[in-house]
């Protein structure tokens, strides 16, 4: 590397965050610049009435990609926050007094399914082998490709599965296992994570790896921890932060990008990284200099929205985990509601997690924090009217189920949906996870890192290369600092 670049990064979610570590590492000088009052990106935090609540992600799956960050700068996730394994992993409630407890361990989770179907423990143990295998070829190679070529899917190992590539989740899932209980708790986390079992590829297996094999942790006092942590590791580097900065425009010259509008001032730079919306990104380009079309965007299936309610109770709750899912309606109908007809759901699904469990600094004592999360599909119609009906149709049913009455225990409420995303966080359609992992949105088939357009302008988060999720917002930032990297070593 010749000399110092200046760099310029739009947002400061997970992959923003990684992106300017790495960057930074190299020798670079790194802004970061967040509309918002604090960073973090989605993955902020909301603090009142004494309650704290992670406004976005809260499962804190793939331990090793975040190690494997921290790694990168000779640090261990232990030199900025503590893990907790959560035991159990979650529940899945199917009716009252009926539920599927998820243990923090493979063998009793054999257990389980085994005294749910006769003969499935050892079915199951096999599809872990399996799942881990695709977790092993996945996260600790492919993903850290940087989706330029179809060739970078190609190795001795991807040769061996391509099956994998055309049949899907559901159809595999069906194959081994018969009872539908069983096969919802296999295919939820590719549909709360971002498509319809029967669009997902079947590799995408490993997310059970994930969930089964390496289980579900917390870090000590919330998932903002991991931003505090990489936000804190940012500076050390060197990185400027700077919030409450909108960016207005990417300036553009000779089709080489030179800067920002930032709150109407113009600040240049030698190269602009955007972690933010991608299809908000290229608005803020005059329409020549876009890579992607308003028709492109359309055609994409993107992962679900979400209808959340953050709430703070003034008593404990009783019969919960710290993660809880409700399938006591039909879980197809909802997906169905999410990607084939688009429209809020008669029955909703919907998840419930209880940090103030596991972390007492979440509520005050002798008081629970909670938020609640029905999945939804993007662009949908969104009022405060819709938003308090279903509000009512969850914590009715959570009642029943848990055989409590909760309602007249709230004394603190926060509903955040599609209109939030879309104001807050410039969000496409409102989405919450960024584009679905369908086959054809997979690795090169998915927005690029680099623009095809503007020299000097390049992408990074969820709806780039690899993926939805904070493990691969992780990876996405150190793919793209490679490029850049890169780049610059050969100019």
């Amino acid at each position: 590397m010749k000399d110092i670049k200046t760099i310029s990064i739009i947002g400061s979610g997970f992959s923003s965050l990684a992106a300017s570590c790495y960057l930074a590492q190299a020798g670079h000088k790194v802004s970061v610049f967040e509309k918002n009052e604090s960073v973090g990106g989605r993955a902020r935090q909301l603090k009142s009435h004494g309650f704290t609540f992670d406004m976005g992600p809260s499962w804190y799956w793939m331990p090793d990609v975040f190690e494997r960050f921290f790694a990168d700068f000779n640090k261990k996730t232990t030199d900025y926050y503590e893990l907790i394994k959560l035991s159990p992993a979650y529940r899945v409630y199917y009716g009252v007094d009926d539920f599927i407890t998820i243990a923090d361990n493979l063998d009793e989770i054999v257990e389980t399914f085994e005294s749910i179907e006769a003969g499935s423990g050892k079915i199951l143990n096999d599809f872990m082998a399996e799942a881990k295998s695709n977790y092993d070829i996945a996260i600790k190679d492919l993903v850290y490709r940087p989706g330029v070529s179809p060739l970078e899917l190609v190795t001795v190992e991807t040769a061996k599965k391509v099956g994998q590539f055309f049949s899907n989740i559901s159809k595999d899932v069906r194959k081994k296992f018969k009872n539908d209980r069983l096969i919802q708790i296999l295919e939820f986390p590719v549909l709360f994570l971002g498509a319809k079992p029967s669009d997902t590829p079947s590799f995408y297996s490993f997310m059970n790896y994930a969930d089964f094999g390496l289980g579900t942790w917390h870090p000590k006092t919330g998932m903002f921890d991991v931003v505090r942590a990489m936000e804190t590791l940012a500076l050390e580097l060197g990185v400027t932060f700077h919030t409450n900065s909108n960016i207005e425009k990417i300036i553009v010259d000779n089709k080489t990008a030179k800067g920002l509008v930032v709150n109407g001032k113009s600040i240049y730079s030698d190269l602009v990284l955007s972690g933010a919306d991608y299809h908000h990104t290229e608005t803020l380009l005059e329409e020549k200099h876009r890579a992607y079309s308003e028709k492109y965007w359309d055609s994409r299936v993107f992962a679900p929205s979400s209808l959340l309610f953050y709430i703070g109770f003034d008593k404990k709750i009783e019969n919960i985990s710290h993660h809880a899912l409700f399938f006591d309606v039909d879980f197809y109908q909802h997906a169905n509601d999410i990607y084939d007809e688009p429209q809020w759901p008669k029955e909703p699904l919907f998840y419930a997690n209880f940090p103030s469990l596991t972390d007492k600094s979440a509520a005050p004592e002798g008081m629970e924090s909670a938020f609640f999360l029905v999945p939804l599909a993007p662009g949908i119609n969104d009022t405060e009217a819709l938003r308090a009906e279903y509000f009512d149709k969850i914590i009715d049913r959570f009642e029943t189920l848990t055989q409590q009455s909760v309602k007249n225990n709230i004394i603190f409420s926060q509903s955040f949906c599609k209109n939030d995303f879309v104001e807050q966080y410039n969000s496409y359609k409102g989405n919450a996870y960024g584009m679905a992992n369908t086959l054809l949105q997979t690795a090169f088939l998915r927005p690029k890192l680099k623009s095809k357009k503007v020299k000097n302008l390049y992408f990074t988060g969820q709806l780039t290369v690899p993926g939805p999720g904070v493990p691969p917002a992780l990876i996405s930032g150190k793919l793209v600092s490679e490029l850049i990297n890169k780049q610059f070593s050969e100019e």
